[in-house]
């Protein structure tokens, strides 16, 4: 059975940082370029940030661009999401995913349940 569990969510206040993480098992994901999303309360799913499998192309949304350090550790089986300087409006749960890359949530073929970020002010 093929999972991704997330975690390292909490409640923080502004200006901290936190640091997800993201375990696969069930298959190696050394070929599948790695992504998070978020959904905040009342919002949409948005895409956060991608990786390729080799680490060679990483994209992140304007929003976190420059907080936010997405990274990948292929012998691991595991991704990252090294969150810096958060705000209030970072408050979201956070889920992995891999398939394409920076490609829709809907179309990522495996996905996890995600894990919960409060910033606090």
């Amino acid at each position: 059975q093929v999972q991704l569990v997330e975690s390292g969510g909490g409640l923080v206040q502004a200006g901290d940082s936190l640091r997800l993480s993201c375990a696969a098992s069930g298959r190696t994901f050394v070929s599948d370029a790695m992504n998070w999303f978020r959904q905040a309360p009342g919002k949409e799913r948005e895409f956060v940030a991608a990786i390729m499998w080799s680490g060679s192309s990483i994209y992140y949304a304007d929003s976190v661009k420059g907080r936010f350090t997405i990274s990948r550790d292929n012998a691991k089986n595991a991704v990252y999401l090294q969150m810096n300087s958060l705000k209030p409006e970072d408050t979201a749960v956070y889920y992995c995913a891999a398939g394409s890359f920076g490609g829709s949530w809907y179309r990522m073929p495996y996905r996890g349940k995600g894990t919960l970020v409060t910033v606090s002010s």
